[in-house]
């Protein structure tokens, strides 16, 4: 006999054991609102996820809802392959005079399936047929998708197990940090190209997030990134920056290459893009590797309608105004005090990031792992997950709109929670 189903039993009942957020925060959510989610019975939790940086401004934002609304009451279309659109009009306008241009920026705009995957999956392939070459070079703890194409860059062997022999030809190098120390990421690079014996193709692409995500928030320093840029001019290989978590604003600035002063070949981006969540991908491409035949690459849902008007509202709102960086840049200057202070001078957790992208790594202080943590913050009221190797690392990502109250509540309670942890585990007693 089959039992009677409910909002709590679905899940387990139904879903697919693919699930995985649900897991690490077990409640049903039904509204939200800027910095908070609310469950059906009414709890409220802080939001330190924001839907893997899918929200950098909060949920349901008012001046992207309201654009939303007015767009479905005059009937506005929501569906468009990749038909001409005064939507997409109005967000290719706005993207081009408010983020491009300021920027000395001309690249073309593809709008591929609306994931991330895709937007990788679209550089890859572009690279590949620009240049004639297949192999393409991806770093280790590197995060780029699940689909077969970005996962032969994705490094972790828990998404890539089992599939090896269906990648095509990737090689990984080390980050210029990772869990195993500072590496010397470029003079292996250079060793690689320079060897006509190394036994390396040389790649049509060097795929790269400038600050790793799920691999535990590495920052890549700025002369990494300059070099990186030269030896691709060298050797004739196009550059591409995963920018789909760390973009949008996410490290300060609208695109996470920007500190370095350089101009990646080709740029993915979703996530964020969308303006609240809506499902939108883009790849951003220098002009004269814009090769692509007509429907050469295509999806059904590249028109997404209301993820072009949500995106509009959004960037014509937050971007407009140079102030709304320097606020995120303050933000983030306060949570690395803040996390320094509180957990890295007391117990030697480590503590990097850049704007309101923060990781804390507790790999070094014994009996403490991230996602224990995660669920202690959540069971007080705070939804932050772990990321890592070995989720020994504690990932922030506020919504860049979090209100300075509601941020310093956040930071309150994971404080806490890493103290108590702490102390359980017999490192001593220490204050928050």
């Amino acid at each position: 006999m089959t039992l009677p189903l409910s909002r709590e039993t679905v899940f387990e009942d139904i879903e697919s054991a693919a699930r995985s957020y649900s897991r690490s925060f077990p409640s049903v959510f039904d509204t939200a609102k800027n910095d908070h989610l609310y469950t059906a019975d009414g709890t409220r939790y802080l939001d330190f996820l924001s839907g893997a940086g899918s929200l950098n401004y909060g949920h349901n934002p008012e001046p992207v809802r309201s654009a939303l609304l007015r767009h479905l009451e005059r009937d506005g279309m929501l569906h468009g392959l990749d038909l001409a659109t005064s939507a997409k009009a109005d967000f290719l306008m706005a993207f081009r005079n408010i983020i491009l241009e300021p920027r000395g920026l001309a690249y073309r705009v593809q709008f591929t399936s609306p994931s991330g995957t895709n937007a990788v999956e679209a550089a890859l392939k572009l690279a590949r047929l620009s240049t004639g070459r297949t192999n393409v070079v991806a770093f280790s703890g590197g995060f780029h998708g699940v689909s077969t194409g970005s996962l032969a860059a994705t490094a972790s062997g828990y998404y890539r197990q089992g599939l090896e022999n269906t990648f095509p030809t990737t090689t990984h190098i080390p980050y210029p940090d990772s869990p195993l120390g500072e590496f010397d990421s470029i003079g292996l690079l250079k060793m690689l190209l320079e060897d006509p014996s190394s036994g390396v193709e040389r790649p049509a692409a060097v795929l790269l997030e400038t600050v790793q995500g799920e691999g535990g928030v590495y920052v890549a320093p700025v002369p990494f990134l300059k070099d990186l840029r030269k030896v691709c001019d060298q050797y004739g290989i196009v550059l591409i920056v995963d920018d789909i978590q760390a973009g949008c604003g996410r490290t300060g600035a609208f695109f996470s290459f920007e500190r370095a002063g350089i101009v990646p070949d080709m740029v993915t981006l979703s996530k964020s893009i969308g303006g609240c969540g809506l499902p939108m991908a883009l790849l951003l491409i220098k002009p004269e590797l814009d090769i692509w035949r007509p429907g050469q690459h295509n999806g059904t849902f590249r028109g997404n309608q209301l993820a072009f008007v949500a995106a509009t509202a959004a960037i014509e709102h937050y971007w407009s105004d140079p102030s709304f960086a320097a606020t995120v840049a303050r933000k983030g200057e306060l949570v690395r005090e803040s996390l320094r202070r509180r957990v890295e001078a007391p117990f030697g957790a480590e503590v990097r990031g850049l704007g309101l992208m923060y990781g804390i790594d507790v790999s070094a202080v014994p009996g403490l792992d991230a996602s224990k943590i995660s669920k202690l913050c959540f069971e007080r009221g705070l939804v932050v997950e772990a990321c890592g190797r070995e989720n020994e690392v504690l990932k922030l990502l506020p919504p860049l709109t979090v209100s300075q109250v509601n941020l310093s509540m956040g930071l309150d309670i994971i404080a806490s929670a890493i103290t108590e942890l702490a102390v359980d585990a017999g490192y001593g007693e220490h204050t928050s």
